[in-house]
């Protein structure tokens, strides 16, 4: 595995899973010991059985990408994997890459996510917002928010509502609808002219309220 995927397998291993690093000597055994826990095997099995067939996501994330590079032309488009990270991470981003976690999209019903989430947080974690919630992440590695630790609360949001708003454009369909969403929204079907470079480099955050 680390042979044929050493990014994706360090990634896991030290990132997501934390159980060490690749380069120990014993990283095997503490592999199969952690992936041996009861909870894990059923977690495994259920994830496997609900993503057998994936031919509806790699669509979806080919078309949508494509769609996203019409109005973003030089971002690259990424290498997509899957894992299981035992609940730990939903996406991980990571040299022009996209490492989706199945297991945290299982479905707002599945019975050990009411364990340990809120309904709140079972809503998102479902089949239809795996390619979102990639695209948001990967969006977000180019287009960070710059001085982050000095901004509002209020510019936050509304910067990760501009991401969210050209998710939803390249996903064509609405899947993010929160406030500061529709804000952006508005924002834009009054100022058609403006592309979406204009709009993610656009740092008056004031400028875009009402």
């Amino acid at each position: 595995m680390n042979t044929e995927y050493p990014v994706e397998t360090r990634t896991l291993i030290e990132k997501v899973l934390q159980i060490g690093e690749v380069v120990e000597p014993d990283i095997s055994s503490k592999y199969l010991r952690f992936y041996q826990d009861s909870t894990l095997q059923i977690l495994i099995s259920d994830t496997e059985a609900e993503f057998a067939d994936m031919d509806d996501l790699n669509k979806d994330f080919s078309k949508s990408f494509s769609r996203l590079r019409k109005s973003l032309p030089n971002i690259p488009l990424p290498k997509v994997y899957a894992q299981i990270g035992a609940l730990d991470q939903s996406v991980i981003i990571g040299n022009k890459s996209i490492g989706i976690c199945l297991d945290k999209y299982l479905g707002i019903n599945y019975p050990l996510y009411k364990k340990y989430y809120s309904y709140q947080q079972r809503t998102s974690m479902t089949r239809a917002y795996i390619v979102p919630d990639a695209m948001v992440f990967y969006l977000l590695s180019f287009y960070p928010l710059s001085n982050i630790d000095k901004r509002t609360q209020l510019e936050r949001d509304l910067h990760i509502a501009k991401i969210m708003w050209i998710t939803n454009k390249a996903l064509e369909r609405k899947i993010f609808q929160t406030k500061y969403v529709l804000l952006i929204d508005n924002y834009m079907r009054k100022h058609r002219s403006r592309t979406v470079e204009q709009l993610l480099s656009q740092d008056d955050y004031t400028t875009l309220l009402p």
